[in-house]
């Protein structure tokens, strides 16, 4: 009797299953990686069906070890208890701990963590399927996870399914079926039965293979997977030799779909608030740390010391950390300072409540071991000037150095024509002279004065800037005079000069940038390397970018939702993704004096194709081998 065609694909379905899962893999490339071990056979075999015992034997044609197992090998359904993976010889013996579940299809999946024994060389791909029923799920699912913030593939992330479809699966159970994703940030999730599933990837930090931690990292799809197969015809062309074709056939494969699934990945923003630490460094300021930030700053109350106008206080934007500056010396001068901290904390029930801790602060180095300190030098320092008079040497008359305020101006002769002067100060200003800050401009031979605006730069206690009308290659003077500041405790600044020389027009390259379809919410990132040079709102479709230096830079887009200037990371019991992120698939060159046009469309590419492989942190295990190969080869050869 012929074979039907339902006979045919369920056929090539099985054969090419058998081929993904036990099977050699193929070679990542390089001399090294041309022979890895061959799968021989297994107890039980390959997709048994009706398997009771919990121990699976593979054997192989050489000596194997297992590499990073604990990173690469995913048993799935997952496994509370981790299996237990030893080799012996030829074999690779894996016991699993946990029960078997009735009806349901087993994958061990290796990844390439099956090496020979002497060389290393993988073998790829490789995972081992079995049921506990009669029957197997042969369905598969592919796809990538990605760093939602800056599109870096991540490794040894889980991604499983939940056919289970409601929100709190994620957070109250495991994974149905789960798999790990390699240094490409590449997955595949095997032995799954037909249905609809949810998709998530965990970084999951406690190993229940659940999201019950903040801090840990998540990725999920808002639309439903269904997988399913396809038959498609391929060429399969056999050789007499290397120059010689001697068949050329058109065979099935099946083909396990979706298999371009992308999970972009967060961190969210934690909510938990609590008191991290306080630390007194200085007998002169103290600081306090929190988990998170908050709206309001915390209530001290001295308990030891006076209360009015005891300290300046410098915070961070979100008063997650903030130092206090003592004002009064008799109160620093204690060895201890106890005070009751006030400050929002989150209880067991996650609500933001009042707590009031009574805290002690010990200076590192008390009032009383600097005053010994400062003795035993005087005191060195008296002996050596008798041994120097004894010997009858000329004494030279020593005056107390004058102590100034540490002040550091920046300035050179270099300076960009986007560039401010900044100035940065060791400890808070109290004064300022505003008539001893001079700014002077060089014409012919001349310094000329010149407006300019002095500040305080935004959320900076201890840092200001100078502003000015910097014109191209022109050479400006800053001129800070005899005490124009006076600091916290006392101290005042020594006369300072500081030469500024700016950059000429003809030193700068100029960027227009298009953009096909823009949101309105789309801010563009101008990278050097992976920091940001520039940032800039698109409007109306457009971002220039002036007095660019040469060099080189990369671009990327995030789509700023709200509007605050910043990425910002998802929220699972919202249901917020991450705000989207664009990355130009390739560089942009910059020369002196020249202006570049550039238009891109952000959605053009694929997301998981868009990010340059030259700017990507997470290399991958492939290249690395080739690496390692190469590194072999140079070695023999000397």
């Amino acid at each position: 009797m012929k074979p039907t065609i339902k006979h045919l694909l369920a056929i090539a379905s099985v054969t090419a299953l058998v081929v993904a899962c036990a099977s050699i893999g193929s070679p990542d490339g390089g001399p090294y990686d041309e022979n890895p071990p061959v799968f021989l056979g297994s107890t039980p075999a390959p997709f048994a069906m009706g398997v009771k015992n919990k121990r699976v034997t593979l054997k192989f044609d050489e000596y194997v070890k297992i590499e990073k197992a604990a990173e690469k090998v995913v048993v799935s359904p997952p496994q509370i208890t981790p299996p237990i993976i030893k080799t012996n010889g030829k074999s690779i013996v894996v016991e699993l701990d946990d029960s078997l579940k009735a009806n349901t299809t087993y994958s061990i999946d290796f990844s390439d963590a099956i090496v020979d024994y002497n060389e290393g060389n993988p073998l790829g791909n490789f995972a081992f399927l079995f049921s506990t029923g009669d029957r197997i799920d042969t369905l598969a699912v592919s796809g990538t996870v990605l760093n939602a913030s800056n599109l870096e593939p991540i490794k040894g992330i889980l991604v499983g399914l939940y056919s289970d479809l409601a929100d709190s699966a994620f957070t109250t159970k495991p994974f149905d079926r789960v798999s790990r994703t390699d240094a490409d940030g590449h997955f595949t999730i095997r032995g799954i039965a037909p249905g609809s599933y949810r998709a998530y990837a965990l970084q999951d930090a406690n190993q229940n293979y659940i999201f019950d931690q903040k801090s840990e990292m998540i990725a999920y799809l808002d639309s439903l997977v269904v997988p399913y197969t396809e038959i498609r015809m391929h060429q399969d062309t056999t050789w007499i030799d290397s120059l010689t074709i001697d068949t050329i056939r058109t065979v099935p494969r099946v083909h396990y779909l979706p298999d371009n699934l992308v999970l972009m990945a967060f961190t969210e923003t934690a909510t938990q608030r609590y008191l991290v630490k306080t630390e007194r460094p200085e007998l002169k300021k103290f600081s306090v740390y929190f988990s998170t930030g908050s709206d309001s700053l915390p209530l001290l109350t001295p308990l030891n010391f006076a209360d009015e106008d005891a300290y300046i206080v410098e915070s961070s934007v979100d008063h997650d950390s903030i130092t206090y500056w003592m004002r009064d010396t008799l109160a620093y001068y204690q060895d201890t300072l106890s005070l009751a901290l006030t400050y929002e904390y989150t209880d067991t029930l996650g609500m933001l409540v009042p707590r009031t801790d009574t805290i002690s602060l010990v200076a590192k180095k008390t009032r009383s071991k600097i005053l010994q300190e400062e003795e035993k030098k005087r005191k060195e320092a008296q002996k050596e000037r008798e041994k120097r008079m004894k010997r009858g040497d000329t004494i030279p008359e020593t005056t107390p150095k004058t102590q100034f305020l540490s002040m550091k101006v920046s300035g050179g002769s270099s300076m960009d024509l986007t560039a401010n002067v900044t100035i940065d100060f060791t400890e808070p200003i109290v004064q300022i002279n505003d008539t001893a800050i001079r700014l002077f401009k060089k014409v012919d031979t001349l310094w000329v004065p010149e407006p300019h605006l002095f500040r305080q730069k935004k959320n900076a206690l201890m840092s200001y800037e100078l502003l000015g009308e910097w014109k191209p290659a022109m050479e400006y003077k800053v001129v800070l005079d005899s005490m124009a500041f006076t600091g916290l405790y006392g101290l005042h600044t020594k006369r300072q000069e500081t030469t500024l020389k700016f950059k000429a027009l003809d030193q700068y390259s100029t960027l227009f940038l298009t953009i096909v379809q823009p949101k309105p919410s789309y801010t563009v990132q101008l990278l050097d390397g992976d920091k940001v040079a520039r940032q800039k709102r698109i409007e109306k479709g457009q971002a220039d970018f002036y007095f660019l230096k040469p060099g080189t830079y990369y671009m990327r887009i995030f789509n700023d939702r709200n509007g605050n200037g910043v990425w910002d990371t998802g929220l699972y019991d919202s249901k917020e993704q991450a705000e989207e992120v664009y990355y130009f698939p390739g560089s942009i060159q910059t020369r002196e004096n020249w202006d570049y046009t550039q238009e891109w469309d952000p959605t053009a590419l694929p997301i998981d194709q868009q990010k340059p492989n030259d700017i990507k942190k997470q290399k991958s295990d492939t290249k690395e081998r080739k690496s390692k190969n190469a590194e072999r080869e140079a070695k023999k050869k000397k």
